[in-house]
This record gives C-alpha cells, structure tokens and sequence, in this order.
C-alpha cells in the first residue's frame, strides 16, 4: 500500500488568495478597464551575478543561455527566487522574462492571454540571442511557462529554430481541472466567461479550452527540440497530473516521486523550492553530464540556490 504523506501548504494558500484577489478586483473594476498590457518584452531585475546580466557570454560549457518562465499569478521575483540563483551557479547565462501583464494588476503576472504572451517570449528570445551571440536558448518553465507558453511559441510564432530544450516543471500541457474545480466552473452558465475577463491565461488553460485544441492538433511536439517535463503526483491545479505529459518523439517525462517518493511537493512548490525537480532540469539541460537525482536533492538544492 502507498503511503500516503500530507500536502505541504506553505505557499499554495497565498497563491490562491492572490488568485482571490485578482477575480474581485477585476470584477469590481469592470470590463470596460479589462484592456491588455501592451505586448513587450519586460524583464526582472537583476538579484543575483548571473541573472538578467545581458553582458553576459555563454561558456563553452553551457553555451545555450537559459531562459526562465513564472507561471500563473507569479513573477520572476516569487518563481525563481531560489532557481535563478540555482542555475547561474552552474555557470548557466540566465534570463527571467516577466510576462503576462494584464489589466494594470501589479506583481501578479501571466494572466494575460497567452497568445500576448507568446509575442512577449518571442520578442525576449530574440534580445537574448542578439546580446549573447548564441544561436539557440534553452527555455525552463514552471506551470503555464514550462507548458502552454513555450509550446505555443514554438508551434505558432517560429520559435523552434531558436530552441534547443524545452524543460517543463508541472507544465499545463494538455490542461488541467483543479482537482474538479474548473471541471465544475465549465458547467455553470457564464462563469468561463467571468473567469475568463479576470484572466484570460486561466480559461485557456482548462481541459478541452479552444486554445487547448489548437495546440495539441497535430501532434505534442515540433521537430528539432528536446522536451523533459517534471512532474509531481501531488500536483493539485494541473490534474490528472498525467496531463503535464508529452507525447512523441525526443520526450523525456519525469515523476519525481520515482526519483525520491518522500517529494511531497504541489504545483507551487515543486516549481519554487524543489530541488529535486532543479536538479533533473539540471540533469535535462546537460545530459552528457548528468548525475544521479536522489533525496538528497531536497535539502542540496536549496543550500546551492543560497551560496
């Protein structure tokens, strides 16, 4: 019998509270101040030597640069806190694009609709790739930015010939329910819509959503790029969590629980602190030198993201 360990909740309540916060406001200022952010290339600040530094050069090493992408409700600061640091010690060039604002709401990003989004991504790949003289970047992502924003970046806007690897931590490939909750919210009359007018990037993100449809139509994948996803069991808003799989050729789907089965994290925390899941993507974005994921992770990780 499997046992069963408790869900750690430590950062999942202010995400929803913030997700809370996002719908009444939205609510409450009405469609007519619905408009979108114009789409631009933002990024985040620089906090740590590595990060954001467009004078940095890629190493012999690691010459790809490492593109970095928050998922729904998060930004830069909040996501990669401990994994931007995480991959600028490995002698990583990194890069955070800040994406996804929507209505003026500050701090909580990536709501907007993702084929805004995508034109952000691809107008920062290019800035990257102009400052750094690589030829392709590798793109690690966590929920909506390992998942529904890459692949429609490289399906729609030609983002392919500009990709190496695709490394998607809990991706929302294929959609999620909420553990039945946007299952129950697609059988109300109207209340897509009102979700939807709070943020657009949440609808399309549904299981069975048009936006969906159109990326899975015609395959998973798109020639020419690596995909690893990363996923946990006890993952709660990307469910089935089999849903954050791919499907075709140079895929590489990854239970961290088979990797060290005392991983308890959720959708947040496998994408903020685990380093488990940090040290895998380590792992898919330099396999000729891979080394072996184990519990140990849990606590290495971090102390590696703080030296």
């Amino acid at each position: 019998m499997r046992p069963v360990f408790p869900r750690p909740r430590t950062l999942r309540r202010p995400l929803r509270q913030r997700a809370a916060r996002l719908l009444a406001a939205a609510l409450l200022a009405g469609p007519a101040t619905l408009a979108a952010a114009p789409a631009h290339a933002a990024e985040a600040p620089a906090f740590s030597s590595g990060v954001n530094d467009f004078s940095c050069q890629p190493s012999a090493e690691h010459p790809r640069p490492l593109v970095l992408l928050h998922g729904t409700f998060l930004n830069p600061t909040e996501q990669w806190l401990l994994g931007g640091p995480y991959f600028a010690h490995l002698g990583y060039c990194v890069f955070e694009l800040d994406y996804g604002q929507y209505a003026g709401i500050p701090l909580v990003h990536g709501i907007a609709p993702i084929e805004q989004s995508g034109l952000q991504l691809a107008a920062y790949v290019d800035r990257v790739l102009a400052a750094t003289g690589a030829g392709q970047v590798d793109i690690l992502g966590h929920s909506q930015g390992g998942g529904a924003l890459p692949r429609y970046y490289l399906k729609f806007l030609g983002g392919a010939p500009k990709v190496h690897a695709l490394v998607g931590i809990a991706p929302t490939n294929h959609g999620g329910t909420a553990s039945g909750l946007f299952t129950v919210a697609q059988q109300i009359p109207g209340a897509t819509r009102v979700i939807g007018t709070a943020c657009p990037a949440c609808v399309e993100q549904f299981v069975g959503s048009a936006f969906n449809r159109r990326l899975d139509a015609g395959g998973d994948t798109v020639p020419g790029v690596r995909y690893t996803t990363i996923v946990s069991r006890f993952d709660e808003l990307v469910t089935p969590y089999t849903n954050q799989f791919l499907a075709g050729p140079n895929v590489h789907n990854v239970l961290v629980q088979d990797l060290c089965p005392l991983d308890v994290s959720d959708h947040v925390l496998i994408g903020t602190v685990d380093g488990v899941a940090f040290h895998e993507a380590a792992n898919a974005l330099d396999p000729a030198h891979a080394t072996p994921t184990t519990c140990a992770d849990l606590v290495t990780g971090v102390v590696r993201s703080l030296i």
